[in-house]
Order: structure tokens, then C-alpha cells, then sequence
């Protein structure tokens, strides 16, 4: 139970400090919508959605209500839909259209799972259904894409991330009116976790159970705050008050998870301890790092910092929940935060700094504008550099850029809400081409073999 410090805190902190619950993620699985046909199929999955997360906004709501915490975003999972539609993968849009359909009748703000899983061999109906994204990512509002294409155990699939950079150039071609926003709805992992409630990359996995909810939690400014009165701490206590500060976010997040399971006769599955920003003042990641100590986030010594507050958040926020799980660490999108957003609009932040941070910290080279005309196998290369970083490390990795079509760099995209805006960063010049065009598998490593 909360004491009533407890209380009084969480309150102070809502009020104040941005906290709130990111979002509240039901899990659902579409085996069982399977068909003979895809039209029986699309059907049979939008019933199913509409069944099960009929009450997923209105309990949120109330919860919100109840309980004083802002919860920001309501959204749905789903069973990658590459596996419903292996029968017709050249019909897959169908299901992309009813998954979207459902969502904008129930209220939810994204639902994701338009995925497919490749990290060791694509089959002829995954290499199909993969290259329907552009065209759903383009037709539809509320729907989400994710592909994974290495594992720490398997390797990196090089087939498929030649295929990516071409579906991601595709995707911003198909919205190019709207600065390639289809690209901020796909994202490219290493290592995808099953019970991830983040969008993008949030898809149900065949491990989970039939209905589940995930939590992801958020305070940027919490534990910004909370450094500011410990200015001169040596960074390990400056390490133990991040995770007392995320020991109580976490404890709010566990409250909210458990109540909503119960009330949606869902199975809790976890809550993710990220620390995801917002473009809003004082919710943002960098400036932790810069209370920190650091002038500006990208300036020497902000990969260590990053990897001090991801290690001190997920250490807190373990003793406070019983099921930890998703991503959990320090999220760094550019777009989405304004401490990044400032840096590098003033040249302090390149996306090779970006790639070194990501080997310290959740996810990746997350939400990065990039020059339209960057070619198809420069954006393949940054995603077998991301992959390599996964599997190597043995944690989840992605790729979110958005190479903004008849952009260059000095210009700045807009996309609006919690997706922000961001300066168009440059890309390395050189060319990767007849690297990525050898493909094949980049054979896991050494240490995969642990049986």
C-alpha cells in the first residue's frame, strides 16, 4: 500500500514534475482469427479487437480520474500479422485496414503489430508481407509497423536489412506530403522483446498469454528535479537518488498495471522502467544529462552519463515492481525531446553520437530526420550498425529515421503532438552498397552459444 508521503509525493510529482503513465498497453492475441480466406480473416481480427479492448479507454480514463495520474496514450498489441496472413501475404493490407479500423472506433491512439519476425530467414510470404508496409504505413492513421531482423542467438538477417533501407525510403516517398511521417510508425530491431507497450515497435508475442496489459511509466522531469537538489553529489549519490526517484514512478506505474488488469479481466504483464521524453519543457531526457553536468547532451562524457542514469533507473525500479519487462532504460529520440531537439539544432549532436549512446541505453537511433535523398543502402547500413550493437551486447536495438523527402540538411520537420519536430541531421557520405548488397547472415556471436 502507499503511506501517505507516498501519496503527497506522487501528487507533487503529477503537478509539477510531468510524471505520468505513458501508456496503458493491452496485449491481444489474433491466433485465434485465423481463416481460410483474408477477408474472413481481416473480419474475424477486427471482431476480436473490438471485443476484447472495448473498455481499454474508458477503464484508462477512469483510472486517471481515480487516482490523479495522467495516462497519456491507450493502445493495443497485437500477434505479428505476418503470421495470420502467411496463407496471402499479398492481402495482408486487409488486416492492416481492419486493425486500423478498430482503433479509431475504440478511441486507441496506436495500435501496433503490423510486424514480421526475420532475424534468422525470411521466407517468400515475410519478404512479401514486408513490402505491403509502405503502402499500409500510407493508408492508414493509427497503425504501427515493426521488423525484426537479428538476435543475439541467431545473428543479423542481411537479406532483410537490404530490404529494409528500400521499404524505408519507400514509406517516406508514400508520405511525402506529410514529411515521410510514415517512417515515425516503423521501426527496425535487433533483439525485439515480446511485451514491449512502446510504439512503434509494441507487438504481441506468441509467448504471452491471450490478453495482457503493459505499462510504460514515464518521468523525465521526476528525476531531473530530484538531481537538481543534489548539485554537487558525487555521481554515486547522484546514481542513488535516480533510483529512489524511480523506485516511486515505478511503484505508480505497478498501481495503475494491476488495477487495469483486474478491471479489464486482463492478465498484468509488466511495466516498462522507461524514461520516455516528451517535446514538452522539463520532460526531457538530455537535460538529466545535463544536470548531470554536462553543457550540452553529444559534448564528451554523455555516453557515460546516459549509461549511469539507464543503469540507476532500471536498479530502482526492480525492487518496486514484481514484473519488470519491455525495453526499460533511458529512451534518446531526437524529435521527441527538446533537450535533444536544442542540441542539434545548435550542431552539438551527430548520428554518430547518437549510435555511440545507443550501446548504453534504450533503444536506438530512435526518430532521427534524415536527408531525403539519402540512398536506400545508406539507411541499411545504419540499421547492420544498430543490429551489430544488439547482437553483440545482447540488448534490443532499433532504427526509427525518417528520411524526409525534398529535405535537406538546415531544414526542420514537423510532425506535430508527441512526435515533435527535428532538424535534419547529416548522414556520412561514404558508401556502404556493396556491403549490404553481399547480404546473407552475419553469424551470431561466440558467447550466443550458452546452452
Amino acid at each position: 500500500m502507499f503511506g501517505k508521503n507516498e501519496v503527497l509525493e506522487t501528487i507533487d510529482m503529477v503537478e509539477k514534475e510531468h510524471l505520468d503513465i505513458r501508456t496503458v498497453t493491452m496485449g491481444v492475441s489474433l491466433l485465434p482469427c485465423i481463416r481460410g480466406s483474408a477477408e474472413e480473416t481481416a473480419e474475424a481480427v477486427y471482431d476480436r479487437v473490438m471485443r476484447k479492448a472495448e473498455k481499454l479507454v474508458p477503464t484508462a480514463e477512469a483510472l486517471s480520474r481515480e487516482y490523479g495520474i495522467p495516462i497519456v496514450n491507450k493502445r493495443v498489441s497485437v500477434t505479428p500479422v505476418s503470421l495470420l496472413s502467411a496463407s496471402f501475404p499479398e492481402k495482408s493490407p486487409l488486416i492492416g485496414s481492419a486493425l486500423d479500423r478498430a482503433a479509431k472506433e475504440l478511441g486507441i491512439d496506436f495500435l501496433g503489430g503490423y510486424s514480421a519476425l526475420v532475424h534468422k530467414g525470411m521466407a517468400d510470404y515475410e519478404e512479401i508481407f514486408i513490402r505491403t508496409i509502405p503502402e499500409v504505413l500510407a493508408k492508414t492513421e493509427r497503425l504501427c509497423s515493426s521488423v525484426n531482423v537479428g538476435s543475439s542467438r541467431s545473428g543479423v538477417n542481411m537479406d532483410a536489412i537490404r530490404l529494409m533501407g528500400e521499404i524505408v525510403k519507400e514509406t517516406a516517398a508514400r508520405t511525402a506530403e506529410k514529411d515521410g511521417l510514415g517512417c515515425c510508425k516503423l521501426v527496425v530491431f535487433c533483439n525485439a522483446v515480446e511485451d514491449n507497450p512502446f510504439m512503434a515497435g509494441a507487438f504481441h508475442g506468441v509467448g504471452e498469454a491471450d490478453t495482457v496489459i503493459n505499462v510504460g511509466v514515464s518521468g523525465p522531469g521526476v528525476v531531473q528535479h530530484a538531481l537538481s537538489f543534489v548539485p554537487d553529489a558525487d555521481l554515486t549519490d547522484a546514481a542513488e537518488v535516480i533510483k529512489r526517484t524511480a523506485f516511486k514512478i515505478t511503484r505508480a506505474g505497478q498501481l495503475i498495471a494491476k488495477e487495469a488488469a483486474k478491471r479489464l479481466g486482463a492478465r498484468f504483464g509488466i511495466v516498462d522502467l522507461s524514461l520516455a521524453p516528451t517535446p514538452a519543457r522539463g520532460d526531457s531526457v538530455a537535460h538529466i544529462l545535463e544536470e548531470l553536468g554536462l553543457s550540452v547532451v553529444g559534448c564528451h562524457g554523455t555516453t557515460a552519463a546516459l549509461a549511469m542514469l539507464n543503469d540507476a533507473v532500471k536498479k530502482g525500479g526492480v525492487m518496486a515492481s514484481s514484473r519488470v519487462g519491455g525495453l526499460s532504460g533511458a529512451f534518446i529520440p531526437v524529435s521527441e525531446d527538446i533537450g535533444m531537439i536544442e542540441a542539434a539544432e545548435a550542431g552539438q549532436i551527430s548520428v554518430e553520437k547518437l549510435e555511440a549512446m545507443t550501446c548504453v541505453c534504450s533503444v536506438g537511433l530512435d526518430m532521427i530526420a534524415i536527408p531525403g535523398d539519402t540512398p536506400a543502402s545508406t539507411i541499411s547500413a545504419m540499421i547492420a550498425d544498430e543490429a551489430a550493437i544488439g547482437m553483440v551486447n545482447g540488448k534490443t536495438t532499433a532504427v526509427r529515421v525518417i528520411p524526409a523527402p525534398g529535405k535537406k540538411v538546415g531544414d526542420e520537420v514537423q510532425f506535430g503532438g508527441l512526435l515533435g519536430r527535428a532538424p535534419i541531421l547529416p548522414v556520412h557520405g561514404g558508401d556502404a552498397s556493396k556491403f549490404i548488397g553481399r547480404g546473407g547472415l552475419i553469424p551470431a556471436p561466440i558467447h550466443s552459444f550458452k546452452n
